[in-house]
């Protein structure tokens, strides 16, 4: 009998998580590892990496990984170290103190949805700015002490690793996540299993999700994952990647992310007052809620009512190419059954994710989804507010942008977990006690201009010295991986001056960020970095997304500068950019330069981490540098744009970055006078300090939210849900009638007298009667006129001049206003109608208008 060679069966993984065995005097030190408050306490830093500095780097700074790879007999001598553990305990009492308060319930309770959270760099959920924000949000709920919870996804490989080749060019590298040594926990049920959530991917099959939380203070930050060996091969990789795959699988994610996000909370029996929607990948939360209130009976108008009033959409992307789009087919493909729970036609579904209803080409855009489903709309700086009225405009079509409901937030960062060790203490023993709880108190800040220039300057030469060993242990480690030319890294340190003006340049390489800018003339760059009496340096970080190619080419570009003959030592690109990288970058530099194309920065925060210690700032006025710039508190490059064409528009921007450099920075930092620090520049530390910083702090942002968002959501919501529903079914009602007879109303008369002739006097008053047929909908509608001026290339509203109600013959209403130019020239007129009721939070909450 002839028998096979081999005989093997494919093995069935299952994953399992082994937790380290600590002693029990010891259980503490490993509860404090899986709340990522240690992250923003020095304290609670300083325990782990001062037991053992070689593995606490060799961890990752994961302190759940450190004591896994500790010896048992290393953890069972602290036990007996008396010293040790009366640090422990005081940092335990600290954190406990911190986790025991109760929250604050006088305020809104919100729950929070992001695709990204940058809280650590151990948790590879993040890629850039929006997760960094996102996760900065978190910390300061916590401090601040607010009702919020958090929903994102859990990616197994996270967002990639960044290498360089010899030649420049990024390669990407993608390494697992051990879940079981990241400080996140399982949520667990009853029965002691992990929690899975079961999401409906259209009609003919689930979504198997398994939950987890990381603990962000006292904020619980939800987490899902779909590899899970009940899910297909097809579906296991939906959370592989952050922002990989195609757009199938981001549709994939983004149904995970709303609609798995709040079947989850509504598992855990979580309901919030607002629902924050941070950026359009989480707009499907919308979808999932409509369905929740009409699965108790309500209709689909009542529905909308009560989720638009609790919900907030802030987008962070200034272009309308920058937000999520998806073609009608595969739209279909995973969402074809909500019309039936929705109780509307597919073709609704697919208009309130379309610009233009009805426009059967238009693919379904997120951002627009969650404009028509969200109450209230954000962006993230005063610039932005504007780039996003324009853009949203075509979505309120009665309204010029100027008009319509968006408004802003500034971002800000959270001071304790982007402000030095050192910084803190400088601040800490010269500020006022109560300084951490009031961190956007200006006066207070102001305390910077007691502490002597000699202590601010020792402090960025530390803080710069520090940088420098770091770049030079990360290059040395860096280049070997890389296998680059060990006589090239010596050349490059050899040529690196410790004692030059270090500037800058960290952030994702997209091609608006115009990293490449410094670059336009090298002739005159090559004078500037080689100039001795003032020598000057620059420092470069950055990823480009693995498909952008532009991106990619930038960096390689750079990288072949740094590495001829006149550049060598005098530019340096550093690899991997991640929050580790960041923080070193952002205390160490003496200048943080930021130079992206106007309008395309809708707010940036790296300058504000940086500003926090004493690092000054040199931008563009564009995003938040637009509000923050003061003189002599930085250098800004005017937020006009010369030239249409973007080729010489760079070439002046470009010679304007030359000439500051030349003619107004590098003197300003190397001028020495009677003492031995330029006197000057220290000035221009503490003007930034005192002046910029409180204005940008994360606890300014997270009051602004309450101030400006969250308290009038709620209690519009509220007045909405009291009794049963009453006042949703209300205001749903009065709208289908509105849109039932909005075409029969009837203009019956319209005298202004002189008033509407093509010329009018200035200064002189003109009474204007309107009179208007509401066809039974008994006071429903406001009148105003409107005036517009035609300025710099478009009209711009001049006036508008309200109407009031001045009496009612059964259906006819007459309405009565008196106008008066005070100002000559050529302008425009008409007369506006549209909806009017108490309920209504503002007018495109029901767009509808008619001109006459």
């Amino acid at each position: 009998m002839e028998y096979s060679s081999y005989h093997v069966n494919v093995p069935q993984w299952r994953e399992i998580t082994v937790g380290s065995h600590l002693p029990a005097e010891l259980r503490r030190f490993a509860e404090m590892a899986h709340n990522l408050w240690w992250t923003w306490n020095e304290d609670a830093k300083s325990l782990y990496s001062g037991l053992n500095p070689e593995l606490w780097e060799e961890a990752e700074q994961n302190p759940v990984l450190f004591l896994e790879r500790m010896d048992y007999e290393e953890l069972e001598a602290l036990t007996h170290d008396g010293n040790f553990m009366r640090k422990m305990e005081n940092v335990y009492s600290t954190f406990k103190a911190y986790l025991d308060v109760e929250p604050d319930h006088s305020r809104p309770s919100v729950a929070y949805f992001s695709m990204e959270y940058g809280l650590d760099r151990v948790l590879k959920i993040y890629s850039g700015g929006l997760g960094i924000l996102a996760g900065d949000y978190l910390k300061e709920a916590s401090d601040s002490n607010v009702d919020l919870c958090a929903v994102g996804l859990l990616y197994r490989y996270g967002y990639f690793d960044q290498a360089l080749a010899m030649d420049g060019q990024q390669q990407v590298h993608y390494d697992p996540q051990n879940f079981g040594q990241l400080p996140i926990e399982k949520v667990m049920q009853p029965d002691g299993r992990q929690l899975v959530i079961h999401v409906p991917y259209a009609d003919s099959f689930t979504v198997h999700a398994n939950v987890w939380k990381a603990n962000v203070g006292r904020v619980s930050l939800y987490l899902l994952d779909t590899d899970n060996e009940l899910n297909s091969e097809f579906d296991r990789p939906i959370t592989h990647h952050l922002y990989g795959g195609d757009w199938e699988n981001r549709l994939k994610q983004e149904i995970l992310l709303g609609i798995g996000g709040m079947m989850t909370l509504k598992v855990l029996g979580i309901e919030k007052d607002v629902y924050h929607c941070n950026e359009g990948h989480a707009a499907l939360i919308n979808i999932q809620r409509l369905c929740d209130y009409i699965s108790e009976g309500l209709d689909f108008g009542q529905a909308m009512e009560l989720v638009r009033a609790s919900s907030l959409y802030t987008v962070h992307t200034p272009v309308p190419a920058g937000h999520d789009y998806f073609d009608e087919g595969l739209f279909n493909k995973y969402m074809k059954g909500y019309p039936d729970k929705l109780g509307i036609t597919w073709d609704e579904l697919m208009n309130l994710g379309r610009q233009t209803p009805g426009n059967k080409g238009e693919r379904f855009c997120m951002s627009v989804f969650a404009c028509k489903t969200s109450q209230a709309v954000n962006g993230v700086s005063k610039l932005h507010k504007s780039v996003s009225q324009q853009m949203f405009a075509p979505l309120w079509k009665g309204y010029f942008p100027e008009e319509n409901h968006v408004g802003y937030v500034t971002n800000g960062v959270h001071f304790p977990t982007w402000c030095t060790a050192e910084w803190k203490k400088l601040f800490k023993d010269n500020f006022d006690e109560n300084f951490m709880n009031d961190q956007s108190n200006q006066e207070i800040w102001k305390g910077v201009y007691n502490i002597p220039d000699e202590e601010i300057w020792n402090m960025r030469k530390r803080l710069k010295t520090k940088l420098i060993s770091y770049i030079k242990w990360k290059c040395g480690r860096d280049w070997l991986k890389s296998q680059v030319d060990p006589a090239l890294g010596v050349s490059i340190f050899e040529k690196f001056n410790p004692n030059a003006l270090l500037v800058g340049f960290g952030r994702r390489f997209a091609t608006y960020k115009r990293a490449h800018l410094l670059f336009t003339d090298l002739d005159r760059l090559a004078r500037i970095v080689n100039n001795q009496e003032h020598p000057i340096q620059f420092v470069f970080a950055g990823k480009a997304h693995p498909n952008d190619t532009a991106g990619q080419g930038l960096i390689k570009q750079i990288v072949e500068i740094s590495r001829r003959p006149e550049f060598l030592g005098k530019i340096i690109f550093l690899e991997n950019y991640d929050m580790d990288l960041a923080r070193h970058l952002i205390s160490g530099v003496d200048i943080w330069m930021n130079t992206p194309t106007r309008l395309a920065e809708a707010s940036g925060t790296s300058g504000e981490k940086a500003l926090m210690n004493g690092v000054l700032n040199f931008s563009v006025l564009d995003g938040w540098w637009y509000e923050g710039y003061r003189k002599e508190a930085g250098w800004a490059i005017t937020d006009k744009a010369t030239y249409q064409d973007e080729q010489y528009q760079n070439q002046l921007d470009a010679e304007t970055i030359y000439f500051l450099l030349e003619h107004n920075i590098l003197p300003l930092y190397y001028e020495r006078k009677e003492k031995d620090y330029p006197e000057t520049w220290v000035k221009y530390i503490k003007n930034s300090v005192a002046q910029i910083a409180p204005r940008f702090t994360m606890k300014r942002q997270l009051d602004d939210y309450y101030d400006g968002f969250y308290n009038k959501l709620s209690e519009h919501f509220h007045v909405l849900a009291a009794d049963n529903y009453a006042k949703a079914k209300t205001l749903a009602g009065w709208k289908a009638a509105v849109d039932s007879r909005w075409n029969a109303v009837e203009i019956v008369s319209v005298n202004a007298g002189k008033g509407l002739d093509a010329t009018v006097e200035a200064g002189k008053e003109y009474e204007m009667t309107v009179v208007i047929d509401e066809k039974g909908l008994d006071n429903a509608i406001g009148l105003e006129s409107v005036i517009i001026r035609h300025e710099e290339n478009e009209d711009r509203i001049h006036e508008v001049i309200p109407f009031s109600l001045t009496s009612k013959d059964g259906n006819l209403y007459t309405f009565k206003a008196i106008t008066r130019m005070f100002s000559a020239g050529s302008f425009k007129q008409a007369f506006r109608m549209y909806p009017n009721h108490p309920l209504l939070p503002h007018r495109q909450d029901f767009c509808y208008v008619r001109w006459f």
